[in-house]
């Protein structure tokens, strides 16, 4: 057994575990956690079969933008874990049928095992070829318009988000940046004319009447 083999089962060891991990931690929080571990397992076993883009894809999107919202919209919510487990067991058999299709599925699909490429040019070929840089090739000449209208539907999704959840507080004070650059002098300063100097008021005198 090589190392790469050797790699391969730690790997694969530590992924299952998380994966196991994942529906059986009690609290949300961990489980997300165990879930982050399971994708950079996955990870792993990706640059093991030497594709390297889909590796830091998995990172990048799941751990690093999907898993850390999920993170923080379980820990800002008061989640009531025993309600979360109210008919877990009603809903087991389904699950563990779906599991079992699945489980069969993929047993099926590695007991036939993949036929290997015996052409040595073909090989050859393959081991010169950089997966990242023929997929950034096909992105950006067979499939530039699918990019970019995906690009432009993620856009428009991105600020629906913002628009919906945008609230504002009326105890807030707003300034508009468009009127302050509209501005003029003159409505920041009124300047009023006054007189130099002005006499003072002559102090009042009482006169007092002389007691009989």
């Amino acid at each position: 057994m090589n190392a790469t083999t050797g790699l391969f089962y730690v790997f694969a060891a530590v992924l299952l575990f998380a994966a196991f991990r994942v529906i059986t931690a009690r609290n949300p929080v961990h489980a997300a956690l165990y879930l982050v571990l399971t994708f950079f397992q996955a990870a792993m076993l990706w640059m093991l079969l030497k594709a390297e883009f889909l590796s830091i894809t998995l990172v990048l999107v799941y751990v690093g933008a999907v898993m850390v919202l999920f993170l923080f919209v379980v820990m800002m919510m008061d989640i009531n874990v025993e309600n979360l487990r109210i008919g877990f067991w009603k809903h087991f058999p389904l699950a563990a049928s779906i599991g079992a299709a699945i489980a069969l599925e993929m047993a099926l699909l590695l007991m036939r095992g993949f036929r290997p490429v015996t052409d040595p040019a073909v090989v050859h070929a393959a081991a010169e070829v950089d997966n990242a840089k023929e997929l950034g090739k096909l992105l950006f000449t067979k499939y530039l318009v699918q990019l970019e209208v995906a690009a432009a539907i993620l856009l428009v999704a991105m600020i629906a988000a913002i628009a919906l959840t945008l609230r504002a507080r009326k105890d807030s004070k707003y300034v508009s940046p468009g009127d302050q650059v509209r501005v003029r002098s003159s409505d920041r300063l009124t300047v009023i004319k006054m007189q130099a100097s002005q006499a003072p008021d002559a102090p009042a005198v009482e006169v007092s009447e002389p007691k009989a």
